[in-house]
Protein backbone atom coordinates (compact mmCIF):
# COMPACT_ATOMS: atom_id res chain seq x y z
CA UNK A 1 0.00 0.00 0.00
CA UNK A 2 2.39 2.78 0.70
CA UNK A 3 4.60 1.69 -1.62
CA UNK A 4 1.26 2.34 -3.83
CA UNK A 5 1.23 5.86 -2.56
CA UNK A 6 4.66 6.88 -3.01
CA UNK A 7 4.62 5.69 -6.69
CA UNK A 8 1.65 8.15 -7.01
CA UNK A 9 3.00 10.73 -4.87
CA UNK A 10 6.51 10.88 -7.15
CA UNK A 11 4.29 10.73 -10.51
CA UNK A 12 2.52 13.72 -9.00
CA UNK A 13 5.40 15.61 -8.33
CA UNK A 14 7.72 14.22 -11.50
CA UNK A 15 4.50 15.55 -14.17
CA UNK A 16 5.24 19.47 -13.24
CA UNK A 17 8.92 19.29 -13.57
CA UNK A 18 8.84 16.95 -16.56
CA UNK A 19 6.52 19.57 -18.78
CA UNK A 20 8.72 22.43 -17.49
CA UNK A 21 11.85 20.76 -19.07
CA UNK A 22 10.01 19.09 -21.70
CA UNK A 23 8.26 22.58 -22.84
CA UNK A 24 11.35 24.03 -25.17
CA UNK A 25 10.65 20.52 -27.28
CA UNK A 26 7.09 20.77 -27.25
CA UNK A 27 6.37 24.47 -27.73
CA UNK A 28 9.72 25.83 -29.66
CA UNK A 29 10.21 30.06 -28.94
CA UNK A 30 9.94 30.88 -32.59
CA UNK A 31 13.58 32.15 -34.30
CA UNK A 32 14.16 35.80 -33.68
CA UNK A 33 16.10 37.61 -36.04
CA UNK A 34 19.63 39.27 -34.17
CA UNK A 35 21.22 42.80 -35.63
CA UNK A 36 25.22 42.05 -36.16
CA UNK A 37 26.28 45.28 -37.28
CA UNK A 38 25.53 47.56 -40.34
CA UNK A 39 25.98 46.70 -43.78
CA UNK A 40 28.12 49.14 -44.84
CA UNK A 41 30.88 48.13 -42.69
CA UNK A 42 31.72 44.80 -44.11
CA UNK A 43 34.00 44.46 -47.34
CA UNK A 44 33.58 42.28 -50.29
CA UNK A 45 35.71 39.11 -50.58
CA UNK A 46 36.16 40.02 -46.21
CA UNK A 47 36.15 37.53 -43.20
CA UNK A 48 35.42 39.42 -40.31
CA UNK A 49 34.49 38.54 -36.29
CA UNK A 50 31.73 39.84 -34.59
CA UNK A 51 29.96 39.50 -31.35
CA UNK A 52 26.17 38.88 -30.92
CA UNK A 53 24.06 38.37 -28.33
CA UNK A 54 21.65 34.61 -28.54
CA UNK A 55 19.10 34.16 -27.16
CA UNK A 56 18.33 30.90 -25.36
CA UNK A 57 15.56 28.71 -26.23
CA UNK A 58 16.12 26.85 -23.14
CA UNK A 59 14.28 28.23 -19.84
CA UNK A 60 16.98 26.90 -17.86
CA UNK A 61 20.10 27.92 -19.71
CA UNK A 62 19.32 31.47 -19.34
CA UNK A 63 17.91 34.52 -21.30
CA UNK A 64 21.17 35.62 -23.14
CA UNK A 65 24.71 34.31 -24.50
CA UNK A 66 27.11 36.48 -25.86
CA UNK A 67 29.16 34.59 -28.42
CA UNK A 68 31.15 35.61 -31.98
CA UNK A 69 30.21 34.80 -35.62
CA UNK A 70 32.60 34.77 -38.60
CA UNK A 71 30.63 37.05 -41.08
CA UNK A 72 32.21 36.98 -44.91
CA UNK A 73 30.48 39.47 -47.64
CA UNK A 74 30.27 37.26 -50.78
CA UNK A 75 28.49 40.14 -52.99
CA UNK A 76 27.03 43.72 -52.70
CA UNK A 77 23.99 41.75 -50.83
CA UNK A 78 25.08 38.70 -50.15
CA UNK A 79 26.43 36.87 -46.82
CA UNK A 80 27.72 33.49 -45.15
CA UNK A 81 28.02 33.64 -41.89
CA UNK A 82 29.86 31.09 -39.15
CA UNK A 83 29.23 30.07 -36.10
CA UNK A 84 32.50 30.38 -34.55
CA UNK A 85 33.20 26.97 -32.89
CA UNK A 86 34.63 24.11 -34.46
CA UNK A 87 32.24 20.99 -35.34
CA UNK A 88 35.02 18.65 -33.53
CA UNK A 89 35.03 19.84 -30.10
CA UNK A 90 33.41 23.22 -30.41
CA UNK A 91 37.01 25.20 -29.81
CA UNK A 92 36.52 28.77 -31.17
CA UNK A 93 38.09 28.71 -34.97
CA UNK A 94 40.45 31.39 -36.01
CA UNK A 95 40.48 33.17 -39.59
CA UNK A 96 43.66 33.12 -41.12
CA UNK A 97 43.03 36.07 -44.12
CA UNK A 98 46.60 34.98 -46.25
CA UNK A 99 45.62 31.44 -45.85
CA UNK A 100 42.15 31.93 -46.44
CA UNK A 101 41.28 29.20 -44.04
CA UNK A 102 39.94 28.35 -40.59
CA UNK A 103 42.11 26.97 -38.24
CA UNK A 104 41.10 25.13 -34.73
CA UNK A 105 44.03 25.72 -32.50
CA UNK A 106 43.11 23.03 -30.06
CA UNK A 107 42.95 19.59 -32.53
CA UNK A 108 43.93 21.24 -35.93
CA UNK A 109 41.27 21.56 -37.40
CA UNK A 110 41.00 22.87 -40.81
CA UNK A 111 38.36 24.64 -42.64
CA UNK A 112 38.50 26.34 -46.43
CA UNK A 113 36.97 29.85 -46.79
CA UNK A 114 33.58 28.25 -47.56
CA UNK A 115 33.07 26.37 -44.26
CA UNK A 116 34.04 22.85 -45.65
CA UNK A 117 36.37 20.75 -43.79
CA UNK A 118 40.05 21.05 -45.24
CA UNK A 119 42.07 18.45 -42.70
CA UNK A 120 41.74 17.41 -39.01
CA UNK A 121 39.32 15.46 -37.00
CA UNK A 122 36.25 18.03 -37.39
CA UNK A 123 33.46 15.26 -38.48
CA UNK A 124 31.24 17.74 -40.48
CA UNK A 125 31.49 22.12 -41.60
CA UNK A 126 31.22 24.75 -40.00
CA UNK A 127 27.75 25.36 -39.01
CA UNK A 128 26.02 28.47 -40.27
CA UNK A 129 23.63 31.36 -39.38
CA UNK A 130 20.95 32.18 -41.97
CA UNK A 131 21.86 35.93 -42.90
CA UNK A 132 19.25 38.82 -43.97
CA UNK A 133 19.81 42.44 -44.68
CA UNK A 134 17.03 44.55 -42.91
CA UNK A 135 17.10 48.02 -44.61
CA UNK A 136 21.28 48.49 -43.95
CA UNK A 137 21.74 46.08 -40.89
CA UNK A 138 22.97 42.62 -41.15
CA UNK A 139 20.76 39.96 -39.38
CA UNK A 140 21.38 36.67 -38.33
CA UNK A 141 18.28 33.89 -37.13
CA UNK A 142 18.94 32.59 -33.19
CA UNK A 143 17.53 29.17 -33.60
CA UNK A 144 18.79 28.82 -37.05
CA UNK A 145 22.29 26.80 -37.26
CA UNK A 146 22.47 25.10 -40.27
CA UNK A 147 25.57 22.60 -41.74
CA UNK A 148 27.41 24.62 -44.23
CA UNK A 149 26.92 23.03 -47.74
CA UNK A 150 29.47 24.21 -50.29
Amino acid sequence: MSVGLSGLAGAVVSVPILSYLLSPLLRPEPPRWIDVDDVSKFEIGKTVLRSIVEFSPLPWAGQTAQTAIWVRRTATDEFIVFAVNCTHLGCPVNWQEQAQIFLCPCHGGVYYADGTVAGGPPPRPLFRYQARIQGTTLQVRSLGLQVATP
